[in-house]
Order: C-alpha cells, then sequence, then structure tokens
C-alpha cells in the first residue's frame, strides 16, 4: 500500500506543493531511505522519525521503507517533513486509517520525544492549501496563529505526536485553535513621536512629503542633530498597513521563522553598516529574503551610509527602481517583495562638519573625496529627497512646547496617500514615488508656467539627469497632494526643488591669487562662505576679492580650476 500525505515546501516566499509518499515492502535487508532530491536536514529527518515513533510505541517494520518526495525534480530544504513522514508511514503500514487527512495539508518538525516543532512558511502553506481547495493545515501548534489570518481554512495544531495518534485512532479530536490567536502580535506601545523632535522644522516638511508619496530620503547633517532620531519616528507617521499589506509582510517573516501572528506593525529595519551584500538584500544557496524584503511595506533605514560597503550599496540601485528582488539561480529565478521606503543618514565628512558654520572641518581633501566617492551619482540618483540637517539652536534644544504630533502629521499623510490611490487606481498603483515615467506624463501634465519653472530649476542645477527630473516631478506631486492642488503648480515645483538639495558635500577650490604653499602648509580646511564651501590652504584667509569669485560661481565657474554645485539657497 502506498500511503500519500499532502505538504508543502518553500520556493523564496512561496510554498509550492509537495506530496510525501511511502511504501513498505518486504527486502533481506531493513531499509529507511528518503529520495526525492531532499537536502541533508530532510535525510536526517529519518533518525527524527524513528526515534518519535518509537516514542509513542511503534517500532519502524524491519523491511525496505522508502519514503519519495515529489516532484523529485524539486530541491526540498528544511525540516517540515518530518511530521508527514511519521504520519505516512504510520498509515503505509495500515496502522491507522489516513483518510481523515486526505483534505489537509502537514508540515511540522519532530523531537525525538515526538514533540512538534515550530517551522519557518506556515502561513505560505496555509495560503497553499487554500488555493488548492483543501479544507485545512495541520501544523505545530506555536505556528497555529500565522495560518489562522487565512480566513476559510480550518487549522489544527498539535504540540505532540501522540495528539494525532489518538485523532487517527478515534480516540479523541484535535483542537481548532482560536482564531483570536491569530493576532498575537499585539500593536506594541509606541513611545516615540514626532513631537519629541526639537526644530528641525525644514526635515520634518520632508519626512511628510517622503513618507506621503514613497520618496526615498537622504539626511545629510553634523553628528548630533537629530539625524536618527527623525529616521526612527518615521513609522509613526506611516498609515496603519492594509490587511493586504499585513499579509504580505508576515509572508515574508514567517518564511524565516519570525512571524507570531500577523503582523500589524510598519516595519522598521535598520541594518549595521557591516552588513554583507547578500544579508541586505536575501540569496543564499535555498534564496531566503534579506534586509530589503523585511523592510517591505516599511522603512530601511541605513544610518552612515557612506560607511556601507560601495558594493553593498551600489546593489540597491535594482530593487529601489522596481521593488522586488530577484535572486537567480541555475534552478531558476525568484523574485521576493521589496518595497520600502528608504531614509538614509549621512555625515558630510568624516569628521562631520564640512559647510556647516558651526565647526570647522578638520579633514583634508583628499578624505573627504574618498568618503564622499562611495556614494555614486547613479545611487543618488535614486533617492528622491536629499536634504540637510542643521544643527538645532539652544532655544530650540530648550523649547518645552512639544512639536507636531505624529498623528497630526499621519492625518495629512492618509489624505495626500487617498488623493494619490484614487489617481493611480487605473495603472494599480498606490503612491506618486512609483510612478514609471510614462504614467507620470500622462498622470501630471505641466501648463506652460510650470514648464518654464521647470526649465529654471533645471538651468540652475546644470546636472540634472532625465530620473532626476521625473523624480523631482514626482516629488512636486505629491507636494500638490498635500496642499490640495488638482493640478502641479509652479509653486509646487518651486518647493520640490527645495527638497532635492545640491550635494552639500561638493568641493569649491579658491585658486585667486593664491601663493603656492610653503614647506610644512600641505594639510587643508575647508571653511564656509556666504554661499559656498571653500577649500584653502592653512596658510592666509582668502580676502574679500578673492572670494568674489566663489560667491559668482554658478554665474561664471571658469573663475575656479575644480568646481562643484554648491549648496542650495
Amino acid at each position: 500500500m502506498v500511503a500519500l500525505i499532502k505538504s508543502s515546501t518553500l520556493v523564496g516566499i512561496d510554498a509550492v506543493t509537495v506530496d510525501v509518499e511511502c511504501v513498505i515492502a518486504p527486502g533481506q535487508l531493513p531499509q529507511f531511505a528518503i529520495v526525492g532530491l531532499a537536502t541533508a536536514a530532510v535525510k536526517e529527518g529519518a533518525v527524527r522519525v524513528r526515534s518519535a515513533l518509537q516514542t509513542v510505541g511503534y517500532e519502524v517494520p524491519a523491511k525496505r521503507v522508502t519514503v519519495n518526495l515529489a516532484p523529485a525534480d524539486l530541491r526540498k530544504p528544511g525540516s517540515a517533513f518530518d511530521l508527514p513522514t511519521a504520519l505516512s508511514i504510520l498509515v503505509a503500514d495500515d496502522i491507522y486509517d489516513g483518510s481523515a487527512l486526505n483534505h489537509l495539508l502537514v508540515l511540522g518538525e519532530l523531537g525525538l520525544d515526538g514533540s512538534i516543532r515550530a517551522v519557518p512558511g506556515v502561513l505560505a502553506a496555509a495560503m497553499l492549501a487554500k488555493e488548492r481547495g483543501l479544507r485545512g493545515v495541520l501544523v505545530p501548534d506555536r505556528s497555529a496563529a500565522e495560518a489562522l489570518v487565512v480566513d476559510d481554512l480550518e487549522v489544527y495544531g498539535a504540540t505532540h505526536l501522540n495528539q494525532i495518534i489518538e485523532t487517527l485512532a478515534g480516540r479523541s479530536e484535535l483542537p481548532l485553535p482560536s482564531k483570536a490567536s491569530g493576532r498575537r502580535r499585539r500593536r506594541r506601545v509606541v513611545t516615540a513621536d514626532m513631537a519629541d523632535v526639537r526644530g528641525q522644522e525644514f526635515a520634518r516638511e520632508a519626512i511628510e512629503v517622503a513618507v506621503s508619496g514613497g520618496h526615498n530620503l537622504l539626511l545629510t547633517g553634523p553628528p548630533g542633530t537629530g539625524k536618527t532620531m527623525l529616521a526612527r519616528r518615521i513609522p509613526t507617521v506611516l498609515p496603519r498597513m492594509t490587511k493586504d499589506e499585513a499579509l504580505e509582510t508576515t509572508k515574508i517573516y514567517s518564511a524565516l521563522g519570525l512571524a507570531d501572528g500577523l503582523v500589524e506593525e510598519r516595519p522598521f529595519r535598520a541594518p549595521h553598516h557591516t552588513i554583507s551584500t547578500a544579508a541586505l538584500l536575501g540569496g543564499g544557496s535555498h534564496p531566503r529574503p534579506g534586509e530589503i524584503s523585511l523592510a517591505h511595506n516599511g522603512v530601511l533605514f541605513l544610518d552612515e551610509l557612506p560607511e556601507f560597503s560601495r558594493a553593498t550599496i551600489e546593489s540597491l540601485r535594482q530593487p529601489l527602481e522596481d521593488r522586488t528582488m530577484t535572486i537567480g539561480r541555475v534552478s531558476g529565478t525568484i523574485r521576493i517583495p521589496a518595497s520600502f521606503l528608504l531614509v538614509a543618514a549621512s555625515n558630510p565628512c568624516p569628521c562631520g562638519w564640512l559647510g556647516f558654520a558651526a565647526r570647522e572641518c578638520t579633514c583634508s581633501v583628499a578624505a573627504v573625496d574618498r568618503y564622499t566617492a562611495r556614494l555614486s551619482g547613479p545611487l543618488l540618483d535614486r533617492i528622491d529627497l536629499q536634504i540637510r540637517v542643521e544643527p538645532v539652536s539652544l532655544p530650540e534644544l530648550r523649547d518645552i512646547n512639544p512639536g507636531e504630533s505624529s498623528a497630526t502629521m499621519r492625518e495629512r499623510v492618509v489624505v495626500a496617500r487617498d488623493r494619490q490611490r484614487a489617481r493611480l487606481a487605473p495603472w494599480g498603483l498606490r503612491t506618486n514615488g512609483e510612478m514609471t515615467s510614462k504614467i507620470l506624463r500622462e498622470c501630471c501634465p505641466l501648463d506652460s508656467a510650470c514648464e518654464r519653472m521647470l526649465a529654471e530649476i533645471v538651468a540652475r542645477r546644470q546636472s540634472m539627469s532625465a530620473r532626476g527630473i521625473d523624480r523631482l516631478l514626482k516629488v512636486a506631486r505629491t507636494v500638490a497632494d498635500i496642499l490640495g492642488h488638482d493640478q502641479i503648480l509652479p509653486e509646487d515645483l518651486r518647493e520640490a526643488s527645495r527638497y532635492r538639495a545640491v550635494d552639500p558635500t561638493a568641493d569649491v577650490i579658491v585658486p585667486t591669487n593664491r601663493p603656492p604653499p610653503g614647506p610644512g602648509d600641505g594639510k587643508r580646511r575647508r571653511v564656509r562662505t556666504a554661499t559656498a564651501v571653500v577649500d584653502e590652504t592653512d596658510q592666509a584667509l582668502p580676502s574679500p576679492s578673492d572670494l568674489a569669485p566663489v560667491v559668482a560661481l554658478e554665474a561664471a565657474p571658469s573663475t575656479a580650476d575644480h568646481t562643484h554645485e554648491g549648496s542650495p539657497s
């Protein structure tokens, strides 16, 4: 007799059906074999299964016991096949009738004592069971909360193999876990609030625009100005997740064994700058989600962005555009959702004070160049909002009056997102940040006044790429949504340009009438003029006439040997 128990395995974050077949045949030598492209963890399951069955009083027959995991061409990792393997042996040996399991999908790891342990991917398995028309799932009790978030599906949780055997023998029934336990993960008590932030009105405005339109954000400023504090409060401004978003997010966490019921809070992931590329993006011989997928529908915060490996942060370029992570292997290509809001924080230089009047920068030109070279133009081009975070003044810092609360900001964000969702519904999009160039042209026509304003902004910036212009228009559309404008107005474009700041770490070297440095004068420092960052030698401060060409750099860039764009006005 061939016994068949339905189970599943994960491919990426999705479950695929696996049939666990067992046949017990006579043979001269007893054998217990698991076949079907099983990994070492699955083959080792034979030892766990034999021990668990002995615990409940059953000895595996001294015959040829063959367990096949079909389809045979699909690699099957993990220990979730222990429970269906044990049950298939009991049914194949005619010990119990397996008809009660015909309409259930079964998975779980067995301990040597017969206990049933949690396994990853239970939510994906439950969704697969419903899709295939099965009545329910039989899973470890500790994983039942994940399966319960799927509607119209019976979920049976067991803590020990003996419970299932008693049910197969007709002596008892497996309890159905309470539906309430499917929401075991309660909303955590949120103590952080934007009202805690003192000053930083411009940064708060930029955060509201970024959250409203789903725009990536880079905060650049000296240490201690509140960049990390602001970033960690961004989830409190985001709208609550919808049921579909919560299911998407929970499915990713379930694939890694991190879910405990429905994930209802927006994820906030802040990996350390020493993280590897594979850990950030996902991958491995059996592809698993990385940090960018764990931040799906939430925030990915990269603090001290230039400290990350250049290869690691450059690898974000494709996910930032596609909002999915594509992992290619010989066996096929896997796509894992990765639609996150990127928030990055950076110092302008190694010491952190380049371009800020509060303190003199002590970095050499070479040190600053090495530091800023870690962020490539194509990567920065994909960050819609790039702003300077200025130091907070003492009166602002000592102000006892709280700032605007996260709840108040969220109300405006929800209204702006509702406008976007209604406008972008024909394309199945939710935020302005998701628009392609084609959709942008259809949704955001510009009148002649806006065209003139756009031309003026591009002329002033001089180096904006086509992608940069598109992102400027997306931000302008979000500003218009916040202000309740049906069409983009010139003032919306002007406001959007304030959030698309010129790189504040750009070098401006003053060559005018400067005598060559003497011996020992090779150290260079940067000071800030009225409109530009100036790189000078220690020999002498420039005279006002020396600084005149610097002030006029935008109008006459040829007055310097080496120039970049200065700070935005």
